[in-house]
């Protein structure tokens, strides 16, 4: 069961309406790594988490994040009474009303449709979905993603702190911020409290393959560090030595009934090509300056880009020079 206090976690102050301000914090009221998202997140973990110190932090969590969702909702209000008031009221010239809605991001759609309150959307208007959940069941991959996911809520933060200069808003900004990392660290907690945390599941890696680093990348730019060098580490540079690199010969194959086998004999006879022939086609027939080498042709040579060029210079001195 749920009660709803009336005050806020944290008091809003905002000195000024700014509908272009308020269309931007919508990224942490109905984005990807906004507190709805969040709750959301924790909640459905939480609900189905047989143990009972991360059910009741995970709740715990889900909980202040409903509260954050309604502070950054509150100051989404905020931002946008001003204009809402004027479209409702329609008291300015329509020209001075189109300027006021229109004032960046996506405000008029905030202005029009949802009449200056805070939206489920992100910042461009995209609706919040429930594919921003990415839960899985295992506590230590959830746990995990949850540390992800605060890590990426307090850049966003950060970044909206940077674009405003109203300091009541980058104050209850800042604390939202700052409980990101609070939350951080009890998932992190809540992590290391499990014995054998990594890797996530039940099922271990298999051995000879958990401490190969295969450089695939190569060239300028090569480097080395403690994620691919050192005791830790089987580095291979010779992309040979993987290709295969089980016992097998790295061709696939299954095994099939024969019927399916008679069928599929069938049907690469059918749709065999014939790598003798060189036959016209429509490219062929149609092909002009520019196509390239086609059957018959080369359209696009050396000569062709020169005789165009002096077609295009006879042109431009007959061409009549304005005055």
């Amino acid at each position: 069961m749920f009660m709803h206090n009336k005050r806020l976690q944290y008091t809003v102050r905002v000195a000024e309406p700014n509908p272009a301000l308020a269309s931007l914090l919508l990224e942490q009221f109905g984005g990807p790594d906004g507190e709805l998202a969040a709750a959301m997140r924790y909640f459905t973990q939480g609900l189905a988490e047989d143990d009972p110190g991360r059910k009741d932090m995970l709740l715990d969590i889900a909980t202040e994040e409903l509260s954050h969702l309604e502070v950054i909702g509150s100051i989404v209000a905020m931002l946008n009474k001003g204009v809402k008031a004027q479209l409702s009221e329609a008291a300015m010239e329509e020209a001075d009303l189109y300027v006021a809605i229109n004032q960046g991001g996506d405000s008029h759609t905030q202005s029009l449709l949802y009449g200056g309150g805070p939206s489920l959307t992100n910042s461009s208007g995209v609706p919040w979905t429930a594919a921003y959940v990415d839960s899985r069941g295992d506590p230590t991959c959830d746990l995990r993603s949850n540390i992800a996911a605060e890590s990426r809520a307090k850049i966003i933060y950060e970044r909206l702190i940077n674009i405003t200069d109203d300091p009541g808003i980058k104050d209850a900004l800042g604390f939202l911020m700052t409980r990101e990392v609070a939350h951080q660290k009890s998932f992190e907690k809540a992590l290391y409290a499990i014995e054998d945390n990594f890797p996530p599941g039940k099922l271990p890696g298999i051995a000879r393959y958990a401490n190969v680093y295969v450089n695939t990348s190569q060239g300028e730019g090569d480097s080395s560090g403690p994620w691919n060098e050192g005791d830790q580490w089987e580095r291979i540079d010779d992309l040979e030595e993987t290709m295969p690199i089980d016992a097998g010969d790295g061709t696939a194959t299954v095994g099939l009934p024969k019927a399916d086998l008679k069928l599929l004999e069938k049907l690469a006879t059918r749709t065999k090509s014939d790598p003798a022939s060189n036959p016209t086609t429509g490219v062929d027939l149609g092909a002009g300056p520019g196509a390239g080498k086609t059957t018959d042709r080369d359209h696009g040579g050396a000569a062709d880009i020169e005789t165009a060029s002096a077609d295009a210079d006879k042109l431009a001195k007959a061409s009549p020079k304005k005055k």
